[in-house]
């Protein structure tokens, strides 16, 4: 009897050790890398597959996908002071985002798949500028300024 409660507790021991990695990266997924701080028209903000009606105040969080419909506008502020302003019918995915300035840590990765976007540097691109990058479908944007603006057409369709 006394194996198989010894067994059983070395059995929840491991569970807890492997857990708590595991409870640290979806921690880490659910972070709020950004914010919404302006919409004009209709917008949305797509995280792990919910889909939120975008208002002043919605949480952007690493891996969240920005869209806006046609004649509407968005506006979002990051964490270290990144602002980006998203035209009409734009798509725009955060894939990267680290902001750790006491560990000099900084990343900032984001995919367009179509629209316009105005984009003006935070701290992480002031301090790390190499560690931003805009990707289109045609290349990517490496930020070396403060500000730029991009427009990717979405491709056309064989009638």
């Amino acid at each position: 009897m006394k194996t198989t409660i010894q067994q059983i507790l070395t059995a929840g021991v491991l569970l807890t050790l492997t857990g708590a990695p595991l409870l640290s990266q979806a921690q880490a997924q659910v972070e709020t890398v950004g914010t919404v701080k302006t919409v004009t028209g209709e917008a949305w903000v797509i995280s792990s597959g919910q889909r939120v009606k975008a208002q002043a105040g919605t949480s952007v969080f690493l891996g969240s996908q920005l869209k806006t419909a046609k004649a509407s506008s968005l506006g979002v502020t990051f964490k270290d002071n990144t602002l980006m302003s998203f035209g009409p019918d734009t798509e725009l995915t955060v894939e990267e985002y680290l902001f750790a300035p006491a560990k000099g840590q900084y990343k900032l990765g984001a995919r367009m798949d179509k629209g316009s976007l105005n984009y003006l540097s935070g701290v992480i691109a002031k301090l790390k500028p190499e560690a931003v990058t805009v990707k289109t479908p045609t290349g990517t944007i490496g930020v070396r300024g403060t500000q730029f603006l991009v427009t990717v057409q979405a491709p056309a369709t064989a009638n």
